[in-house]
């Protein structure tokens, strides 16, 4: 595929190379923007007169993030027009208002302020609002002109030191536009939870043409801008903007706080640090991976801490729910290895265990140890994206296993292993997407021998529309069930996992939807099942 970078940015990584493109961070960070995005506020110095906007610019709703003891992050973006490249504004700078109240009427208002929306970050804004007190329930809007925009409901965390009795949360993953409507995203918006894990392929770089693909619209025709792969930073920006522009998907986000990572498809499917799955010159899939983590971090609830230089964002972080739990977010494909074996379906081999080969990279996973072994929290979630319990494939003496997922990286799923036996990790859940399926795995010593301690929990939730409807058992339902005695779980329709904590257990609940192809469908409880504390492994509830 031609690039379609600006010929300057392309020519001006070749002569950069990948060895310096990759080191030279400030230099990366020019290479990428220098031609096209200026620093915050240079664009131009102008405002905007707010009463110039003539229709709603909250089409793409609003939304809250990364809950903190005594802070938030709010989201929103002014694009009265969102499937236009300028999102229907000029290069000018825009003041908004923003409110924080106890009440959804604002009758017992908290916080208010300004904030600018500048054209260089495509006007969305990112309000990190403090001083708030702990474990709140708050509600929050936007206002801009004579435009407000709808009201948010978002939370805070108890303090760090606090002895928090539950937590709620939900775990979704891979929402492809074109393969169905976001029901379980309005079944989420009317759940009960505290937090929203979104554990990757919040969009696709795929092409969705004019109908949506297999959502089949016969009310409206998509423009032709988006029936192409997304490359560029505007093709990634408009792609977020016809994912966001779904009812549900906003319903979700106004109705919880969202914690997200992404996984692949944020930028193109399967890559491996700077190594693209077509294999083009790194030093031009570089442009390519810096323009998804502009975008990326443009459109969701993320601190300025995120905010990517060039090619490079820190995306793993941790966050706390009081002494009940720990989140660690792990980003599984920044620093990983290439994929062995071709990235193919492979029987293994010694490259598997390589421990030379890592998917987390060596300072993400000493951050992650160094954070169990301080952490006193009784309950340690590792919220990421691909399979991380072994998953055999078949039933042969030499089975098949993904190379994309933890078992392509064995030596690196050891050494997590064994630092959080050395820290002491007795409450271990691993949150996963990926896949398009619900499975409970038992996480065991020795996945080989089903006899061995468990060690923890794996839930992964299925996705919001990926795979289209789906079954309640796929054609390999039987297959994984016998190859994998620590597999306690296999669902492949589509929806999400609500996990509640206590101090007791963890219960999971798989929520599951009929259909996604046609828009409305119910959500049903397909099973549940609990860990208790201080005894991992799986028992149905």
């Amino acid at each position: 595929m031609a690039s379609r970078h600006h010929p300057e940015l392309r020519a001006a990584a070749r002569h950069l190379g990948r060895r310096r493109f990759l080191t030279v961070t400030a230099a990366a960070a020019a290479l990428a923007f220098g031609t096209n995005l200026p620093a915050r506020g240079a664009a131009d110095s102008r405002e905007l007169d707010a009463a110039r906007i003539g229709s709603d610019p909250f089409t793409l709703g609003v939304a809250s993030g990364d809950p903190l003891p005594d802070s938030v992050l709010l989201w929103t973006r002014l694009a009265p027009a969102p499937f236009e490249p300028d999102g229907g504004l000029p290069q000018q700078y825009v003041v908004v208002q923003w409110e924080l109240a106890s009440d959804d009427s604002f009758t017992a208002p908290v916080r208010s302020g300004t904030a600018i929306a500048y054209p260089e970050y495509h006007h969305t804004l990112h309000v990190d609002v403090d001083g708030l007190d702990p474990d709140r329930v708050y509600h929050y809007r936007f206002r801009t002109g004579t435009w407000i925009s709808e009201t948010g409901r978002t939370r805070t965390a108890p303090a760090t030191t606090a002895a928090a009795a539950s937590l709620s949360y939900a775990a979704v993953s891979c929402q492809a536009y074109f393969d169905g409507y976001y029901t379980a995203h309005r079944h989420l918006s009317q759940d009960d939870v505290d937090v929203v894990l979104h554990l990757g392929d919040y969009l696709y770089e795929y092409a969705v043409n004019s109908v949506g693909g297999h959502r089949a619209y016969t009310d409206r025709k998509l423009p032709d801008l988006f029936n192409r792969e997304a490359m560029t930073l505007e093709d990634y920006r408009l792609r977020y903007a016809l994912y966001k522009s779904d009812p549900d998907l906003r319903a979700a986000h106004a109705a919880h706080p969202f914690v997200v990572t992404w996984d692949d498809h944020e930028t193109e499917n399967n890559y491996a640090g700077a190594v693209s799955e077509n294999d083009d010159p790194p030093e031009e899939f570089l442009l390519r991976r810096a323009a998804s983590y502009r975008a990326y971090w443009e459109n969701q609830p993320l601190r300025a801490a995120q905010l990517p230089n060039g090619p490079d964002a820190r995306l793993y972080r941790r966050l706390q729910w009081g002494t009940l739990a720990q989140f660690d977010v792990l980003d599984t494909r920044q620093y990983r290895s290439d994929q062995v074996y071709a990235d193919t379906k492979h029987t293994g081999g010694p490259l598997q265990d390589d421990p030379a080969r890592t998917i987390t990279g060596a300072a993400q996973e000493s951050w992650l140890i160094d954070g169990w072994r301080a952490s006193q929290a009784l309950w340690n979630v590792l919220a990421q994206q691909v399979c991380f319990s072994q998953r055999k494939l078949d039933l042969t003496a030499e089975p098949q296993m993904s190379m994309d997922a933890w078992d392509g990286y064995r030596a690196s799923r050891g050494r997590i292993l064994d630092g959080a036996r050395s820290a002491g990790v007795e409450n271990l859940v691993v949150m996963t997407g990926d896949v398009h399926a619900a499975y409970a795995f038992d996480i065991k010593d020795d996945f080989d021998d089903p006899a061995s301690r468990t060690l923890g929990t794996e839930f992964t939730a299925t996705s919001v529309a990926s795979g289209r409807d789906g079954a309640e058992k796929p054609s390999t339902w039987d297959t994984y069930l016998k190859a994998n005695p620590h597999l306690k779980f296999y669902n492949g329709r589509r929806g999400y996992v609500r996990v509640t904590l206590d101090r007791q257990q963890a219960r999971a609940d798989f929520r599951t939807v009929s259909a996604v192809t046609t828009p409305g469908a119910p959500v049903a409880t397909a099973a549940s099942f609990v860990t208790e504390a201080g005894n991992p492994g799986l028992t149905p509830a």
